[in-house]
């Protein structure tokens, strides 16, 4: 084992967190889910998600069984939902092809939706007993500042010596405390800002610290500017608290997720009434929200809810994709479908 694994094992065994609601009762299933919601979402957000998520799907076999409006409804709020449709699409192979249990090899975890080489190998690193190597956002900055690396994560040559580093660095023996120690070595001393570097068991030998470069490295990424987007949403309103939302496409952003009418910013109150089949007798009031501007990773959305409250549901054929919800039992299993974010924002004011 080298100065560098064996240092860190140190430190873990001393430090290292060792009770968060996925380091107990470890199988394949629960390691594969919390990887999954970890990915780009902080440890004190994720566990109330996953609890509740274990709870309710405490198999991979309850998970593939499941319909995908449920799966999204304990998503709701956790972000990058595309996450939550793969681990439910890939739970569905894993009965299908695999038996129920997830395999033990690299390529086949990683041919899975939504599983990638790290996750793939911290899933048998932790779980399997196996020799996995991982590189998610914390052991990045690491390796990226421990051996002075520069360049963005993004550029192929950079990813390319980072996995060499990360397969070097990783020893034969303790795999699964290893991993956890170098995710908790970046989650917790070596952050983005502000690391301790004085406490940090790599400090005597950490290239960036000795080329006083530890605030210049990992590279940042030169931000370009995104396009902003405008969008106008119709919160049709009920007496007893019923609202009507659509359901969107499975592709794209919120895919297969239920959000209020999202039409052009040029559709007026009246254009959507009439789609909709409402009649200028049965609307009690239109009321203009507050717009506020939701971010995605390749752009701006500049949303305007727009309010209006109905005197009876229309007597219109509704589809497949539309739905009246009471807004009070969206939050609770009664009304067990995905809402993003920007959607509960707009239904709670």
């Amino acid at each position: 084992m080298d100065w560098f694994a064996a240092n860190l094992l140190a430190w873990f065994d001393r430090n290292g967190r060792k009770d968060l609601p996925w380091q107990t009762n470890i199988n394949p299933y629960r390691v594969w889910v919390s990887e999954i919601m970890l990915q780009q979402t902080q440890v004190l957000t994720v566990m109330g998600y996953y609890q509740r998520f274990m709870q309710r799907f405490p198999t991979v076999g309850d998970l593939a069984d499941a319909e995908i409006d449920e799966v999204l409804h304990l998503w709701t709020g956790l972000g990058y939902y595309a996450r939550g449709r793969n681990l439910h699409k890939a739970a569905q192979q894993v009965v299908q092809r695999h038996n129920g249990q997830l395999p033990r090899e690299q390529q086949q975890l990683e041919a899975l939706p939504g599983i990638g080489p790290s996750t793939a190998g911290a899933i048998r690193a932790i779980a399997m007993e196996q020799r996995g190597v991982i590189l998610d956002g914390n052991v990045k900055r690491v390796l990226a500042r421990f051996h002075a690396i520069d360049g963005h994560y993004s550029s192929t040559p950079v990813s390319r010596t980072l996995w060499q580093y990360a397969d070097a660095n990783t020893p034969n023996q303790r795999i699964a405390d290893y991993t956890q120690g170098i995710m908790d070595l970046g989650a917790t001393l070596c952050v983005r800002s502000k690391p301790d570097c004085e406490v940090c068991p790599l400090a005597s030998r950490c290239a960036a610290l000795a080329e006083n470069r530890v605030s210049e490295l990992p590279s940042k990424k030169l931000a370009k500017a995104k396009p902003v987007r405008q969008a106008r949403f119709f919160i049709m309103r009920l007496a007893n608290g019923g609202v009507l939302l659509e359901q969107r496409p499975q592709a794209g952003i919120w895919g297969g997720l239920w959000n209020p009418p999202e039409r052009s910013d040029t559709t007026t109150v009246e254009n959507f009434l009439h789609e909709q089949g409402v009649r200028d007798d049965n609307v009690d009031s239109v009321r203009w929200g507050k717009g506020f501007r939701h971010t995605f990773s390749h752009f701006h959305l500049d949303l305007q809810p727009i309010y209006i409250d109905l005197l009876r549901q229309p007597t219109v054929v509704q589809e497949s994709t539309t739905r009246w919800v009471l807004v009070d039992r969206l939050e609770d299993s009664t009304e067990a479908i995905g809402l993003s974010a920007a959607a509960l924002k707009m239904l709670t004011e």
